[in-house]
């Protein structure tokens, strides 16, 4: 690694999604936060390049959808063995310098009932092997917390 990679890089390698569904709403709410270097390096093979401008007022018209198209192959939720489409409600910004991250948030309504919820979260596990991707999953009131990575990318909780 050159020298200004490695200044350059923030010092976590890790993700932070929360999941949750209540019976009363019958929607399951998914949010994902993902450091924005490390989306510019999937994307665009650089991570101080902006040219998409995730969240950002700028943002390029294909910037989503590239983003959608990396997550769909790294990142889903089945519910009851039916694999969720994903497709984002909002997105916003936070925090700065190199720790900047982009909240996603993804909602899936009409769930009447969650038998098992399948996770695969494997996002980053292509470009960095020491990648962790923290999941809570919170279900009517009851909390389980997952580490996912390249070795166990995978996770199913019955209820």
């Amino acid at each position: 690694m050159s020298a200004s990679a490695t200044t350059h890089a923030h010092p976590l390698r890790l993700s932070l999604c929360e999941v949750e569904y209540e019976s009363a709403s019958q929607t399951i709410t998914v949010s994902l936060r993902l450091f924005l270097m490390d989306i510019n390096e999937a994307l665009v093979f650089d991570p101080d390049n902006n040219v998409l401008a995730l969240g950002q007022a700028d943002e390029s018209a294909d910037a989503e959808e590239l983003l959608l198209a990396y997550l769909n192959d790294f990142f889903y939720l089945k519910v009851n063995g039916r694999r969720l489409e994903l497709k984002v409600k909002t997105k916003r910004l936070s925090g700065n310098g190199d720790n900047v991250a982009l909240g996603l948030l993804f909602e899936f309504p009409n769930v009447e009932f969650l038998n098992s919820l399948e996770i695969k979260n494997a996002v980053f596990t292509d470009l960095f092997f020491d990648q962790n991707n923290i999941i809570y999953v919170h279900v009517n009131g009851e909390s389980k917390s997952l580490m996912l990575n390249k070795k166990t990318p995978i996770h199913t909780l019955d209820f």
